[in-house]
């Protein structure tokens, strides 16, 4: 995730990675196992499935688990994590789990035949992060019920919301490249991967600072407040995407990325015929929006005080990801021009 209304992330430098030994092996052992399931043939005919779904041509629905309660999963030891450098226990866990999930619910999974290096990217975030009392029924979970304190009261308090500011830390990217390359040299290659996809949701953050009862009456009793902050945090986000694009951080999303709140993004309408694999720009990727607080508002209201304004960041992408998942429609992927 990009960004997340509930904290600021700091960015993380690296210097260097020690490793022991005996981390070298585990983290070994796992790549072996992930190239060994990256190599069986089903992957291509997953693939071939995924892209005819996304170009509207199904075959049979696609099943992929995600948004898993993995606290609740490690029955077998499966999970637990053996190393002790942090940048290397970090790592480890993203493999078991998609080994584990390989394992014991694939459904239509797609591995790649290479290890992804993130790029070391940092957002300065939008400058406000949410202010909760939260309620907890198990210490173990990432999801408790939360209180909003109000943060937007005022027209005034909307300058809250600040531009964020991109950084990549080049030499952050190298130490973890450099490591990785040697860890799986003669295993899997390394591949760099800069920013993918982009939730794009402002809606979703605005409620967390300004409070669902609060934000739902000010839709009739100060719209025009209500749409100055939406067009802020549209802006927002277009001004990040705009560094982005200026320092080519941007990676291709028709692989096996997540797409919305959906499924994976191949696609053969994707990345486009104005292509640049040096370069890749919005238009060769998936452009996603949703306002799930908005489900029981008028289409009217849905126009008035989402998509005008999520207009503005939908038309730069290629293609278009659109859903509110309490609705009782399905979500769509709906076509732009390339």
């Amino acid at each position: 995730m990009l960004h997340d209304p509930g904290s600021y992330a700091p960015p993380v430098i690296l210097e260097e990675i020690n490793l022991t030994e005996s981390e070298k092996t585990i983290l070994r052992r796992l790549g072996q196992e992930f190239a060994g399931i990256a190599a069986l043939p089903v992957h291509k005919e997953k693939v071939r499935l995924w892209t005819r779904m996304n170009d509207l041509k199904s075959e049979r629905p696609m099943v992929w688990i995600n948004e898993i309660p993995w606290h609740e999963m490690n029955v077998n030891d499966e999970l637990t994590i053996r190393t002790t450098n942090p940048w290397a226990r970090e790592f480890e866990q993203k493999l078991r789990r998609e080994i584990y999930q390989w394992k014991h619910m694939p459904g239509d999974m797609i591995f790649n035949d290479y290890i992804e290096c993130p790029l070391a990217i940092h957002s300065t975030d939008f400058g406000i992060v949410e202010n909760v009392d939260i309620v907890r029924t198990d210490e173990k979970s990432d999801i408790y019920s939360r209180h909003f304190n109000v943060q937007i009261k005022e027209p005034e308090d909307i300058e809250k919301i600040k531009m964020p500011r991109i950084t990549h830390y080049e030499k952050t990217t190298e130490v973890v490249f450099d490591t990785m390359n040697e860890l799986f040299k003669d295993i899997i290659p390394v591949k760099k991967v800069g920013q993918t996809h982009i939730w794009f949701t402002p809606w979703d953050y605005l409620i967390r600072w300004w409070g669902v009862e609060e934000a739902m009456v000010d839709l009739i009793m100060r719209p025009d407040m209500v749409n100055a902050a939406v067009e802020r945090m549209t802006g927002a986000w277009i001004s990040e995407l705009d560094q982005f694009v200026e320092q080519n951080l941007l990676s291709l999303d028709n692989n096996n990325t997540r797409i919305g709140s959906g499924g994976y993004g191949y696609t053969s309408e994707l990345p486009g015929k104005e292509y640049d694999p040096a370069r890749i720009k919005p238009n060769n990727m998936w452009g996603c929006s949703n306002a799930q607080i908005l489900v029981q508002v008028s289409s009217e209201m849905h126009w008035e005080f989402a998509l005008k304004h999520e207009m503005r960041w939908l038309e730069k992408w290629g293609l278009t990801y659109y859903g509110r998942s309490e609705e009782h429609t399905s979500e769509l992927q709906s076509r732009q021009s390339i």
